[in-house]
């Protein structure tokens, strides 16, 4: 049976290109970096290679400001508790309700410790409000950190408007975004529309680089204090021993990402929208998660059907072959709801039958076709098995 993958929000397969140009480093060019030797001096350069690629594909001036880490999730940590430690002066976070977890839960961690943390709300779109922003906003705060785009519905935040609200308010405060699936979908450019962000990180595994490699963006300027303390590696700004080949992997997928951006934008956003538009034809009391948002990611399908289990969707789908989520990979590991979408008040009768759709550039017309061909049904005789569902009348029990 082949395997149609369509989870390219939790992971991505390591592009060939990719794993071309890190297979030197993890045989010949083995050696540490930080050696003194002469073999040493081709993975150091490779890394400073590597460095100029990333700040050049993210528009950043200056690859002194690239630190690479260990993930996104490393660097989100690094990003918030950093600027906390460098800036005690200042005890209030304002962040978002559908934050990633490595977000969200670094906001309720601070909270714990005492300091004041502002949750923006959206709304049924999964929209977030300018509004509330502003009115979160005063003398105290220190942080303000809102993703570029969510990982479970694909709705997109206007970070450039945001963050130029933010410096107008108050030039001190720093602005974090979380921009891990954003990257190789949509322009992130950190010379131009970004140009107000103090902090931005992102994942390799997001597009098509290993697992175990991540970057944050640190501008030149910002408050911000190392995270992981040691060696002297990354100019003291990241201990530990550089991990050159997938490095000089995410260098590689990142010029592939930008370069794919406009595909994102053409063939996976008409895939996308074929999907869409066919499965709310044939499949009755199915809702599209965050359709009347202004932005979405071109690559992401979230629906939520009435009258059924996520996870029986979900193993039905494997049984034919094809790997979908409930959500995002660092939380569908529970039978709790997703807090995207109860921030977003998708009701009580769908929110447990939510399904996330995410494609790659290695997805076609024949994926689609396929899940076109057997998700109806699968829907059809999982409901003719569910308390909730009227199948004579062909919906939701009231």
């Amino acid at each position: 049976m082949t395997t149609i993958y369509v989870d390219n929000n939790a992971t991505t397969a390591i592009a060939p290109e990719v794993l071309e140009v890190m297979q030197p480093y993890l045989t010949s060019d083995y050696f540490n970096p930080s050696s003194m030797y002469a073999a040493a001096r081709s993975p150091a350069q490779a890394i400073q290679k590597a460095r100029n690629t990333v700040a050049r594909c993210l528009g950043v001036v200056g690859p002194e400001q690239i630190l690479f880490t260990g993930s996104a999730t490393e660097s989100n940590n690094a990003a918030l508790f950093g600027s906390v430690q460098a800036n005690p002066d200042r005890r209030h976070v304002i962040t978002t309700s559908v934050e990633h977890p490595s977000v969200l839960e670094i906001g309720k961690e601070l909270a714990r410790r005492g300091f004041d943390v502002t949750f923006l709300p959206v709304d049924k779109n999964g929209e977030l409000n300018v509004d509330d922003l502003i009115r979160a906003l005063d003398k105290n705060t220190l942080i303000v950190s809102i993703m570029m785009a969510n990982n479970e519905t694909g709705v997109c935040y206007p970070v450039d408007e945001f963050a130029r609200v933010i410096k107008e308010t108050d030039p001190a405060i720093i602005v974090h975004t979380d921009a891990t699936q954003a990257v190789g979908k949509i322009p992130v450019n950190l010379s131009t529309d970004l140009k107000h962000v103090d902090l931005l990180s992102f994942s390799g595994h997001k597009i098509h680089a290993p697992k175990g490699v991540g970057a944050l963006f640190v501008r030149q300027g910002t408050r911000w204090r190392p995270f992981i303390l040691g060696g002297h590696q990354e100019k003291g700004r990241r201990a530990g021993t550089e991990n050159v080949p997938y490095i000089v992997g995410l260098a590689k997928a990142c010029e592939l990402a930008v370069a794919g951006v406009a595909d994102e934008q053409t063939r996976i956003r008409g895939l996308r929208d074929r999907l869409e538009k066919t499965l709310v034809e044939l499949i009755p009391g199915l809702e599209v998660n965050g359709s009347g948002a202004l932005s979405r990611l071109p690559n992401t399908l979230n629906i939520a059907i009435h009258g059924v289990e996520g996870e029986a969707i979900l193993y039905e789908l494997s049984r034919h072959g094809i790997c979908a989520s409930s959500g995002s990979a660092c939380t569908s590991g529970t039978l709790d709801p997703s807090h995207v979408l109860k921030a977003m008040q998708v009701p009580f009768t769908a929110i447990h039958g939510s399904l996330r759709i995410s494609l790659s550039r290695y997805n076609d017309a024949r994926d689609i076709d396929k899940i076109i061909e057997v998700l109806p049904e699968i829907i059809t005789d999982l409901r003719k098995l569910s308390p909730y569902w009227d199948n004579e009348q062909n919906c939701f029990k009231l």
